[in-house]
């Protein structure tokens, strides 16, 4: 099955389970992680995932709108992208 690929973005405060909601939330759905990428500076948290959504039920907004209520729930901006919409943006 033909992968399809969005990155996820997570900034804001640091706090205790961030990573462990974010990734509860793409398991139950069946979306699978690709790539993850996570720093922290001067106490801020910033992810960065590459995700294969090809097997979740969920349409791209559904998604989007649920991970961003996550954020919400516990302080973090959470946006989502479509990898080519991202890979177009990024062009030079």
């Amino acid at each position: 099955m033909e992968n399809k690929k969005v990155i996820i973005t997570v900034l804001g405060k640091d706090t205790v389970g961030i990573i462990a909601k974010v990734c509860t939330y793409l398991a139950e759905n069946d979306i699978n992680i690709l790539d993850i990428s996570q720093t922290i500076v001067s106490g801020y948290f910033n992810m960065m995932m590459i995700v294969d959504v090809a097997a979740s039920k969920q349409s791209f907004s559904e998604m989007s709108d649920a991970l961003e209520k996550i954020g919400e729930d516990i302080g973090v901006s959470v946006k989502c992208q479509k990898e080519e919409i991202f890979e177009m943006m990024h062009r030079i």
